[in-house]
């Protein structure tokens, strides 16, 4: 009886837990964050600079992350570059830094900064405990002028600097100031002194919102006391911590939305309290964060830098993505109209004609044509839920709605996922009914535990670890080996090279990556693997379908024909070796007219694409060609995978030297550019070898992860997704549903994020069915529609 209650349990489960009861669960949460953030933005506002300022924490390896929004680092090529950039345009770089030695620090942190090599002046490293004097840097190129003004009480000699900033015209761009250790040192921590600085910034106050100029107070850092000199014992944390309160108090009633409170440099140094030398000032670390936080507030709006998105206003809406959002509107008002028009007439009584020798005809016509109207309601329904999504791509990737973060790697947040993963995929296995040498599970397993392996290195960023970048590389080159040996297996088995095939292949591949160019205004480039895929795809058709068309019935027929097929390989080998060591040769292709902007970025270069091609540029035929010697292998009983016997037992010390080997190849590399130079020529060592391994043992052939093969399937959209709904900015950041949660909010996006991936799976398939007809009249007349309406679009906005 416990047995039977235990399986009822256990088949209730199966039975709710489904796809379709899990999409709900995501809508629901979905909803709920959408009213959560609406109620966040509300109270706290929308303003991405006023959380880069106020708050943030340490994450990894002390890696500070603001409050809801990326912060990008600045070399001293991209502090000038924006402040060139501000000068262009006719703008005036003027900064003021009021204050007392903790505000001269960030003055001599930003000039240096910003100083051009040959340039002598505040070369020596600033001493805090001698005489101090107003400073001034300027440099004509720049449009600028960095000034520092020795003010460390607030009294009349600081409120002077403000009377004489509102004088200038133009007014200073940034004025950044704070005081406070300085009065509690020279009044020996008296709070009569406390007292004279909360009145005497709440005469400040006043100057400040006149000024219309960015207006940052620096809150006062911590100290350690352990270090601090003797003639600064009276500094204590405490009285820091009133002072704090004091600015805070005064400075809530700012009315000019430009006074901000600056306080979150003040957690940066708490943080590295103990890097500081003196117990006063920031060390080294906490400095050059402080000053990242200061540029990112000044430049980023200007520079619109990918990885950092605070103080950044979202982009502006192009007309391609409002009639695209038009189009979905339309799509979903005439799904809206079909529904009521049911929902009132479903229960009127309808004419039914005389009984007469027409009525087995009428009978038809009212089938088909119910028929017609449910094929043009499930077109229009998929539309629509297509163009839903979309909206929730554009909201989180393209506003402010939803927070974002940087990425940041450890070796923890890298390989603990991974561990978790395999062992849920190495859990759920069962019995294929397959026994063939990649089977169709089999390789819906391997695309699927390389896609996870894949999104956990783009979450966490472990690109700059130069070992997992090799290995990623052989990842993606499995993923084009295998779509060569899909399409050549296809291809050779069927000999069904129709268009109809290959513009089905194309409009799956390409459907969600065409709408989201329209809708992020995106390049096609930015999705580099549909590019690739798709090339490959186009390069194995014209390969097969080109005369003389080679299939498994020609060679029986004809073993002539197997000669033709080692030719035909030389060529293609021949001709990808020659566009390799041709760039000129490469350009002339690929930058031509009409064709050209798929292959370019947004900068008109083809660069991105160049490497990618040139990456992985044998994969694809090597998988073509693995395709015909398994054939061969078959064909002459070489090789028989019919059943549960073992294979390559012969082969095993081969293939883990093919393996091991690889791996170690990736641990020995040191230098990036001559790592991916050699992979070009040995990616299809390990991936050989790691066909070979899985398929040796009869039973390990025919059993796989079902748990892997269900992401197989969804490979290509949990690839593409990712780039908007699961990590942010055109996968440079991070979505944050879930603010001040980090591993919660992993666990939430990534469920709503493959929720999404399958249902946009789903509906690529309804789509497809419609789009594509067998019937090659509806097909050329809905290719050459969409063309007329795409092409002309996209090249004017230069996403096609």
């Amino acid at each position: 009886m416990n047995e039977d209650l235990s399986r009822n349990s256990s088949d209730y489960i199966v039975q709710h837990f489904n796809s379709r009861n899990a999409k709900k669960i995501a809508l629901l949460g979905l909803l709920v964050l959408i009213v959560y953030h609406s109620i966040l933005h509300l109270s706290y506002g929308i303003d991405s600079c006023k959380w880069l300022l106020s708050d943030g924490r340490f994450q990894g390896y002390r890696v500070w992350q603001p409050y809801g929004c990326m912060l990008h680092t600045y070399s001293k090529i991209d502090t000038r570059l924006c402040l060139r950039y501000i000068a262009y345009w006719g703008g005036r770089n003027h900064l003021v830094f009021v204050g007392d030695s903790r505000i001269e620090q960030l003055y001599y942190a930003f000039v240096d900064s910003i100083k051009s090599s040959d340039d002598t002046r505040h070369e020596m490293p600033p001493r805090f405990d001698g005489p101090h004097e107003d400073m001034k840097f300027e440099e004509n190129e720049l449009h600028l002028k960095v000034e520092f003004f020795w003010r460390p009480v607030i009294n009349e000699s600081m409120f002077q600097v403000f009377k004489d900033c509102l004088n200038l015209k133009p007014r200073p761009t940034v004025l950044v100031a704070g005081s406070g250790t300085w009065a509690i040192k020279s009044n020996n921590a008296s709070l009569h002194a406390l007292d004279y600085y909360k009145k005497n910034l709440t005469r400040l106050l006043p100057y400040m919102d006149k000024l219309d100029s960015e207006v940052l107070w620096v809150l006062q850092d911590p100290i350690d006391s352990e270090k601090l000199d003797i003639s600064r014992k009276m500094i204590t944390n405490e009285l820091i911590d009133d002072y704090n309160k004091a600015a805070i108090g005064v400075l809530k009633y700012a009315t000019s939305s430009k006074v901000r409170l600056w306080s979150s440099a003040r957690l940066v140094s708490q943080g590295y309290n103990a890097d500081q030398k003196d117990g006063l000032h920031m060390g080294s670390i906490a400095l050059n964060y402080a000053l990242q936080i200061l540029l990112n507030s000044y430049c980023n709006d200007q520079m619109n830098h990918n990885d950092g998105n605070c103080c950044s206003d979202p982009e502006s809406v192009t007309n391609i993505q409002i009639i695209t959002f038009v189009f979905f509107a339309v799509c979903g008002t005439l799904v809206l109209f079909i529904f009521l028009h049911r929902r009132f007439t479903s229960n009127k009584v309808r004419w039914h004609p005389l009984i007469n020798e027409y009525e087995e005809y009428d009978h038809h016509v009212r089938i088909q044509r119910e028929d017609e109207k449910k094929s043009y309601h499930e077109l229009l329904s998929s539309l629509s839920k297509f163009g839903l999504l979309m909206a929730y791509f554009f909201l989180c990737d393209k506003t402010n709605f939803f927070m974002k973060e940087n990425k940041y790697y450890t070796s923890t947040s890298f390989f603990l996922p991974l561990a978790y993963v395999f062992s849920l995929g190495l859990f759920f296995t069962e019995e294929s009914r397959h026994t063939c040498v990649l089977h169709r599970d089999q390789t819906d397993e391997w695309k699927g535990w390389m896609q996870l392996v894949l999104l956990t290195y783009h979450m966490t960023g472990a690109s700059q670890v130069l070992p997992i970048y090799i290995l990623i590389r052989i990842i993606v080159a499995a993923y084009l080996f295998l779509s060569g040996y899909g399409h050549f297996s296809y291809f050779w088995h069927t000999g069904d090279f129709s268009l109809h095939r290959v513009w089905k292949v194309l409009f799956r591949l390409n459907i969600l990556v065409v709408f989201l160019c329209l809708i992020m205004n995106r390049p096609y480039q930015l999705y580099y693997f549909v590019p690739l895929i798709s090339f490959w795809f186009l390069t194995t058709y014209i390969t097969m379908s080109t005369f003389p068309q080679i299939t498994s019935s020609s060679v029986e027929a004809n073993p002539i024909h197997h000669l033709y097929m080692v030719l035909k390989f030389v060529g293609l080998l021949t001709f990808i070796t020659i566009l390799y060591m041709s760039e000129v040769f490469f350009e002339k292709i690929f930058l031509t007219r009409p064709w050209k902007a798929l292959f370019v970025t947004t900068d008109d270069s083809i660069k991105e694409w160049w490497f990618r091609w040139w990456l992985d540029r044998y994969s694809a035929a090597a998988g073509m060609i693995f395709g015909y010697f398994y054939y061969l292998l078959k064909h002459f009983h070489i090789l028989e995978d019919n059943n549960h016997s073992n294979l390559f037992a012969k082969g095993t010390v081969v293939s883990l030297i093919g393996v091991l080997g690889y791996g170690a190849f990736a641990l020995l590399c040191h230098n990036k550019e001559e790592c991916n130079v050699i992979h070009s020529y040995i990616s299809f060592i390990p991936i050989v070898s790691f066909i070979a391994l899985r398929n040796i043992s009869g039973l390990l052939r025919s059993r796989y992860s079902v748990f892997f093969a269900w992401f197989g399937k969804i490979s290509l959209e949990l690839f593409i997704c990712q780039y908007h709904i699961w990590l942010s900015a055109d996968t440079h950041g991070v979505l944050v549903l879930i603010p001040s949660y980090p591993v919660l909010n992993v666990i939430v996006t990534s469920f709503i994020f493959v929720c999404i991936a399958h249902e946009i799976h789903q509906l690529t398939r309804t789509l497809v069915k419609y789009a594509i007809s067998p019937d090659w009249r509806y097909m050329t007349r809905n290719l050459v529609v969409f063309f007329l309406l795409l092409i002309p679009l996209g090249i004017k906005d230069g996403m096609f």
